[in-house]
């Protein structure tokens, strides 16, 4: 029998809680679901806020089927917020915007990766913050995406721009800039050239196209995902990867000091030790007042 409890007022199933979601570390979805609940639900749900959420579905575990959503999943509550996103002139996208515990606890049930653009609900293409994904090819890993993300600090800091850190919860970095609002095609805009002058300052290192062929050894500088129609993994989200991976704040001194990928991966269990340490490493992101104008284009 599907087990009901309340949340916020809010009558939930919680369904197959004994469930191992991760055979590598026998996570079940029942220890997901407090990970979602009780450990990230403040930090995530500001992260979250206003936001059309994408959901990476991976019911059966890493090692099922995956598949991406951006509509609401059947089934979805009548009290969920639903948004109306433009998708082009003559259409309009229904998304879902996780607001409050509930909200989330319903989705996490699903077992979901989220996903969110540099945007938010009510300013469609109107970018808030900007975002660099940092891709290792192999043999290159996080190490080197380390020594990328602090050239990117350097040159942003050069136009007055903050940066902010995260793993990819993946084999990655993303770095995150907050903006005063700007047009996503012009936040894109800017990325890229830094993406070029990257690779240009370190060409044995950097890669600013997505062709397979130039990645081996090198890190990708993914500019796209400020393109309106992107989203990136939300702070710390869990992956669907072989182990219950966040998509964890870090600070610049671990980036700094980073010698090994091992020293910038964290589990779920990691993420209770690193907030009450930290806080929201991402905090400034949600602070207007950290927020800086895109320069003009040259």
């Amino acid at each position: 029998m599907t087990p009901i409890t309340e949340v916020e007022g809010r009558r939930l199933a919680l369904s197959n809680l004994d469930k191992v979601l991760y055979p590598a570390t026998g996570t079940t979805k029942g220890e997901v679901l407090h990970y979602y609940a009780v450990t990230a639900a403040d930090a995530l749900l500001a992260h979250l806020h206003n936001r059309p959420v994408s959901f990476l579905r991976y019911p059966d575990g890493p090692d099922g089927q995956r598949f991406f959503t951006k509509n609401p999943p059947p089934g979805t509550p009548s009290w969920v917020r639903i948004a109306e996103v433009p998708r082009h002139a003559a259409q309009q996208n229904r998304q879902v915007v996780v607001q409050d515990l509930a909200s989330l606890m319903w989705a996490a049930n699903l077992v979901v990766e989220f996903h969110t653009p540099q945007w938010q609900a009510d300013a469609p293409g109107i970018a808030d913050r900007m975002v660099f994904d940092l891709d290792p090819g192999a043999p290159a890993t996080v190490v080197e995406c380390c020594r990328v993300a602090l050239w990117l600090r350097e040159r942003l800091a050069a136009d007055g721009l903050p940066a902010y850190g995260k793993t990819s919860g993946s084999k990655g970095l993303h770095l995150l800039v907050p903006l005063e609002p700007a047009p996503a095609d012009r936040v894109a805009a800017y990325a890229k050239r830094l993406a070029v002058e990257a690779e240009r300052d370190l060409p044995d290192l950097v890669v600013h196209r997505m062709t397979r062929a130039l990645r081996p050894g090198k890190v990708f500088v993914d500019f796209s995902q400020n393109a309106a129609a992107k989203t990136t993994a939300t702070p710390y989200t869990l992956r669907a990867g072989a182990e219950p991976t966040a998509s964890a704040p870090v600070t610049w001194a671990e980036i700094e000091d980073c010698r090994t990928p091992a020293e910038l991966a964290f589990l779920a269990a990691d993420m209770a030790g690193r907030l009450e340490r930290y806080g929201d490493l991402l905090g400034p992101l949600l602070d207007p007042d950290r927020a800086r104008p895109l320069p003009a284009a040259p």
